[in-house]
Order: C-alpha cells, then sequence, then structure tokens
C-alpha cells in the first residue's frame, strides 16, 4: 500500500474538512502524512508536486509513483480508498 499526502493551510476553508478525512483514513489504517503549506518543510515538498491550491491530496503507490490526485478539492474516503487499493 502506499501513501497518501496531504497539504494545507491554517486558513484554508475545506482544509478542517480534508483534515478529517486524512484522519479517517489513517483509522483505517492507510499513510497519511500531513503537510502544512505555512513552514518551510510543507513548503518545500509542495513545490516538488506542484501544489498551488489547498487542500491538496496527492496519492503515491508503494514505489512513490503518484497514482492520483486532488487539487483544491476534498474527495470522500471511499473514493480514496479505491484509487489506494488499486
Amino acid at each position: 500500500m502506499g501513501v497518501i499526502k496531504l497539504f494545507w493551510k491554517e486558513n484554508c476553508p475545506r482544509c478542517p474538512q480534508a483534515k478529517e478525512v486524512g484522519s479517517v483514513m489513517q483509522k483505517d489504517g492507510y499513510q497519511v502524512l500531513h503537510f502544512n503549506l505555512e513552514t518551510a518543510d510543507g513548503l518545500a515538498e509542495a513545490t516538488f508536486y506542484s501544489v498551488q491550491a489547498t487542500p491538496t491530496f496527492i496519492l503515491e503507490d508503494k514505489e512513490e509513483n503518484p497514482i492520483a490526485d486532488f487539487r483544491g478539492e476534498v474527495p470522500s474516503t471511499q473514493k480514496l480508498k479505491e484509487l489506494m487499493d488499486q
């Protein structure tokens, strides 16, 4: 199983919902990495993936190849699970 990367900012109106989706995914056994774009580490990772909208979800397989992304939107946990379980 791969990893879900979640990029967010404090003042983003949809980010609390995105963090809740990330929390549910973690509870269900998926690895979710959080990146706050207001930190140097978060901004560096976001630059690598050309993140320009929050929230952004980047889904990667176990070889770290991107398999899907959601930029500026919050996907359902069901959709994330479908993509991660392929």
